[in-house]
């Protein structure tokens, strides 16, 4: 190992559910929370003590971290990239592949990335939920999602026509 290797500090991660993670700074960087957490006590260059993830598992905190594994080396968000308006095909081909997981675990990704605060993991989960989506009809969207039907037909009708108004 590099002596630049060898001087990047380690973190500990202690999951929900009691899981223990010992993830290089580098890799966690990615994460607003855990950035503020640590400047805020003053612990910049990383701690020995374990640090609490409370709203995260430790499968999803595998994926969070195999995401941030693979885009440590990404550049920090920009104005620029905030600024512009994100497409519903702006996600890379591994991101993608990433991303192919069950409905419960894309969920669990997202809700890790927002209390995370891993901007760009939750962009491209939301961006991937967006794609769900797009273009399908509100009886498709209630079979992917599980969603019950709780109106009436006459609820149903009459929401139609006030949309309809919309419309044009």
């Amino acid at each position: 190992m590099s002596t630049e290797e060898q001087e990047i500090p380690i973190l500990k991660l202690v999951t929900n559910d009691g899981e223990n993670f010992d993830v290089p700074r580098d890799v966690i960087r990615l994460s607003t929370t855990i950035n503020k957490m640590l400047e805020v006590l003053g612990l910049d260059n990383g701690t020995n003590d374990p640090i609490p993830v409370h709203n995260v598992s430790g499968p999803i905190m595998k994926k969070v971290l195999e995401w941030c594994t693979y885009h440590k080396d990404d550049s920090p968000s920009t104005d620029d990239l905030n600024n512009r308006e994100k497409g519903t095909n702006d996600i890379s081909s591994w991101d993608v592949e990433f991303l192919k997981v069950d409905q419960a675990t894309l969920f669990d990704l997202i809700t890790a990335a927002d209390y995370l605060e891993i901007e760009g993991l939750l962009d491209v989960a939301c961006i991937t939920v967006a794609n769900m989506i797009k273009g399908r009809s509100t009886e498709e969207l209630r079979r992917i999602f599980n969603i019950d039907n709780d109106f009436t037909p006459e609820e149903e009708e009459e929401l139609r026509k006030e949309s309809a108004l919309f419309e044009h």
